[in-house]
């Protein structure tokens, strides 16, 4: 297991045709047009995990990392993907899609709780653990920290592994319809976000 660090793209053929990714995002907040993106995380599920870091100045050129977050052939799997897609369409200016959500698919599936974080769900389906100590730390600093490297790695290390047992939860409970309509509706979702919409359900009554 390796964790590579990457300024400004990723190299050239890191993955294979059509590979199953999981993807993250680290910004300096979550307003996504004022605190801008500063990490994107991926992995194939290979074992290791691909940093790729913008500084302040960054023009989010990325040629090789647009590439394959824009790839349809390729399904990207996110936790909570509704702010990860719109990090990634304000900055890079890509659908990152297909998409399939463990906070959605675990919505649906763990009904007996309200606990669907990412910490959570690695203990309980996957009998492991993760620190969550760097997750307000600065993702804009000139140097990133070893913790600070080591914590964005492990927002996507572990989402191969659930996506194999969500996909059966919501087989199980006889969802996976109803879930993939929820995901494919992710980019429009992170859309109406961007748009003004954040807190807005337009499709309640008032």
């Amino acid at each position: 297991m390796t964790v590579h660090f990457h300024e400004e793209d990723l190299p050239e053929g890191v993955f294979a045709d059509g590979a199953t990714l999981a993807v993250d995002t680290e910004t300096m907040g979550l307003i996504t047009p004022r605190d801008r993106l500063c990490l994107v995380q991926i992995s194939d599920g290979s074992g290791d995990e691909h940093l790729v870091r913008f500084g302040p100045e960054s023009d989010f050129a990325a040629p090789n990392l647009k590439a394959v977050l824009a790839d349809t052939s390729r399904l990207k799997l996110y936790h909570f993907a509704r702010f990860d897609l719109a990090a990634i369409e304000y900055y890079l200016g890509v659908t990152a899609a297909p998409v399939f959500c463990t906070k959605i698919a675990s919505k649906m599936t763990r009904t007996y709780t309200d606990r669907h974080g990412l910490k959570e769900l690695v203990r309980e389906l996957l009998n492991a653990d993760i620190s969550k100590q760097q997750q307000s730390s600065d993702w804009g600093g000139a140097e990133l920290s070893d913790a600070q490297k080591d914590y964005a790695a492990s927002d996507v290390r572990f989402l191969h592994r659930m996506h194999e047992i969500f996909v059966q939860k919501l087989e199980r409970e006889g969802r996976s319809a109803l879930a993939q309509a929820c995901f494919d509706f992710l980019p429009f979702r992170a859309r109406l976000d961007l748009e003004g919409w954040p807190e807005h359900d337009i499709f309640a009554h008032n």
